[in-house]
């Protein structure tokens, strides 16, 4: 393990691959990750390589639909994945170790997904189905309103959860809430964890470009945004006697602006809960030099604090960047299915 790695793990951090790439998984277990995560844009980028022609071939000559090697692809790809880490999960007694299922991101497609009801249906019947065997496997479902009303159900039977997309407190707290409901019908709360995937690079993009006023506070939006909603998740969980710690996950922490060093977003989340970092993050943070120490607890001076209040309409924000998240949910998985329809 590099010496900069070794340091944001021995500071509290689980650190989690943003990909499944089977090498890369390989290689980020040896750097001190502990799960893994992934979405139709990992799958299709691992399509790209090659690797998986042979397994593509066959179920095609099958008559399998693109759509149906998309799924056995993507379940072959996280399995791989789940084997590598399982050793974290058993060490751990299933805290740690996971690696996320994303299930179908058309669900939010804007022209063709179906109406409310049925997606929550969906949703339902899809984590329970993908989760069924699988020990260490999270079920990724979007903060979005069909999502969120299918968490329940989904906690009640018992599915591990990545509840992602989440970009304000508004929405954690609904998540959350109903992920609760759905423990408290648990006979047997110890198996069961839960993740809350903060986005945080997009808040500072978003305000950037919408919120000219914010001044002192511009670039300290999405870890100000994700600490508070840290410190809400770690009050809420504490008297509930689960044996899981139910955990936020700081994703996004890719840096989108050239001047910001690489590990911006690492170095202030470091020392608790999980970050689920894109390969490329991690290699800058490996070639840094640097020693990472504990900083979820340090907060911006207090006119930082108060720009932010002042000048952040967190609804408005919510509302663009929600509507742009699911356009960027749903068109990789329809570029997934047209990659494989060319193979």
């Amino acid at each position: 393990m590099t010496a900069p790695l070794q340091s944001l793990v021995a500071s509290g951090t689980k650190l989690w691959l943003d990909s499944i790439d089977p090498k890369l998984v390989e290689l980020s277990k040896s750097q001190g990750a502990t799960g893994a995560t992934s979405n139709p844009i990992i799958v299709a980028n691992i399509v790209k390589t090659g690797i998986v022609d042979g397994m593509i071939r066959e179920l095609r000559a099958e008559g399998k639909t693109p759509e149906d090697v998309a799924w056995t692809v993507t379940n072959h790809l996280v399995s791989e994945a789940e084997r590598v880490f399982m050793p974290v999960y058993e060490a751990t007694q299933g805290n740690d170790g996971f690696v996320s299922f994303e299930v179908d991101p058309l669900l939010e497609d804007l022209k063709l997904g179906p109406p409310h009801k049925e997606r929550v249906a969906r949703y339902i019947e899809l984590g329970k189905f993908w989760s069924k065997g699988h020990a260490n496997r999270m079920i990724k479902v979007p903060a979005t309103p069909a999502g969120i009303d299918a968490l329940e159900e989904l906690a009640a039977a018992g599915v591990n959860l990545n509840v992602t997309l989440i970009f304000s407190e508004a929405q954690y707290n609904k998540a959350r809430e109903a992920v609760w409901k759905g423990v408290q019908r648990l006979k047997n709360r110890d198996h069961f964890k839960s993740v809350y995937s903060i986005f945080v690079s997009r808040l500072d993009v978003y305000t950037e470009e919408h919120v000219p006023a914010l001044g002192v506070g511009q670039g300290w939006v999405g870890i100000v945004n994700a600490k508070r909603i840290w410190a809400k998740n770690k009050a809420f969980w504490a008297d509930k006697g689960m044996k899981l710690q139910q955990e936020m996950i700081f994703a996004s922490t890719g840096t989108k602006k050239a001047s910001d060093p690489k590990w911006k977003y690492v170095d202030a989340f470091a020392g608790s809960d999980i970050e689920t970092n894109p390969p490329e993050t991690n290699e800058a943070v490996a070639a840094s030099g640097r020693s990472f120490t504990s900083q979820i607890q340090t907060r911006p001076p207090k006119d930082v604090l108060d720009a932010i209040d002042k000048h952040v309409d967190f609804q408005k924000l919510e509302d663009f960047l929600m509507a742009d998240g699911l356009k960027k949910f749903a068109d990789p998985q329809k570029a997934l299915l047209e990659l494989i329809s060319t193979k």
